[in-house]
């Protein structure tokens, strides 16, 4: 039997700050982890901090969820008991995302989440999606909907169970890896137009792939 761990997250940015007013509701940023010592996340989100719209699957760590003036970060965490079989299902689908170069990040279903429930773009996840889709993967509790339906707040009622540590998180050093680069408005533009349009396309084309 192996374990997977599941982390809601209550992140110190703009978007989540604005969302936590919208909702009220704590975390929102979810990832999935086995590393028992929580510094290396897996997730499907920005991929530098002042730049949003250049996301993907990535690997982050406590730094990106609290910086400048913060020196902690809230989680949740929940632990799953895991078979080998889902374990290496979750792996294999990891390791597919991070080969893929192709995937989008699912802005539309995540800004859309609270009105219609999240929907489906070909080749394009968020973080709740590709959670859930890790969850599904692994086999370890019964989904009543489809994976990509389940917001963060479904998540975390889905996985009450689950519980395994809710708290503070202290954040660690912060090692330059790139994360933190200077924003830049043209960089920001040009990402933002990148996305929309190659989102749109998808939309409107709807050509599903085996990763789909």
């Amino acid at each position: 039997m192996r374990e997977l761990y599941i982390v809601l997250i209550k992140a110190h940015t703009g978007l989540g700050a604005a969302a936590r007013c919208i909702t009220r509701y704590p975390y929102t940023h979810i990832a999935v982890t086995a590393d028992r010592s929580m510094t290396d996340f897996i997730s499907f989100s920005r991929r530098y901090h002042s730049f949003p719209f250049e996301a993907g699957i990535t690997h982050e760590y406590r730094y990106y969820y609290a910086f400048g003036r913060h020196r902690y970060f809230r989680a949740k965490i929940f632990r799953l008991p895991v078979s080998d079989a889902g374990y290496a299902a979750v792996m294999d689908y990891i390791a597919k995302c991070e080969a893929d170069k192709d995937m989008l990040f699912n802005l539309f279903s995540m800004a859309t989440m609270p009105i219609v429930g999240g929907f489906r773009i070909p080749h394009a996840d968020n973080c709740m999606s590709f959670t859930a889709k890790c969850i599904e993967l692994s086999g370890s509790v019964e989904m009543a909907k489809p994976y990509w339906r389940y917001s963060i707040r479904d998540i975390d009622g889905l996985l009450t169970e689950h519980l395994f540590f809710e708290g503070r998180i202290l954040r660690g050093g912060a090692p330059d890896d790139g994360y933190m680069t200077p924003f830049e408005p043209i960089r920001y533009l040009s990402g933002m137009v990148r996305m929309i349009i190659g989102l749109t396309w998808r939309m409107i084309n709807k050509k599903w792939t085996g990763n789909d």
